[in-house]
């Protein structure tokens, strides 16, 4: 059996790696005004604050908007695979923090809905020169299995 090596899209996003913690999102919260951040910021956009303290977000929310990526990004900025496959992308409420913007796991619009649990999960973004994969954070619909023991990356 092989293991394929794997690395997240960038550091301090999200727990990792997978196996050693549950995952989440890592985000901040500003110690003078309350503020939660995603991704983590030194300074508050509300207060100005220079004083936050790390914070790890719900797993778990609900689908707030979404919409789907019919066509290939330009390039730059894009850098994910040439061979391209639509993808939906929505925010994410997570209750009593914030509103994240994410890669939605489902791609089928007419399998979506406004107020759908959805939970966090990684999902690959692409595969470096070297095979690497690169993991990203997305978050599919609740009811969808989680994935088994042997699918876990």
């Amino acid at each position: 059996m092989t293991t394929t090596q794997q690395r997240p899209v960038a550091e301090g996003l999200f727990t990792w790696p997978p196996a050693a913690a549950p995952l989440r999102l890592i985000g901040s919260e500003c110690t003078v005004c309350g503020l939660v951040s995603f991704p983590a910021a030194s300074d508050c956009v509300r207060c100005a604050s220079t004083e936050s303290k790390e914070r790890l977000l719900a797993d778990r929310g609900t689908l707030w908007t979404y919409t789907t990526q019919d066509f290939r990004p330009p390039s730059p900025p894009y850098d994910g695979p040439e061979a391209f496959e639509p993808y939906a992308v929505g925010y994410i409420e997570l209750p009593g923090e914030l509103l994240v913007e994410a890669r939605l796991t489902e791609p089928d619009p007419e399998k979506l809905r406004i107020g759908q649990d959805m939970r966090l999960t990684l999902v690959p973004y692409t595969v470096q020169d070297d095979g690497t994969e690169v993991m990203t954070f997305a978050f599919a619909p609740a009811e969808e299995s989680a994935p088994s023991e042997e699918e876990t990356p």
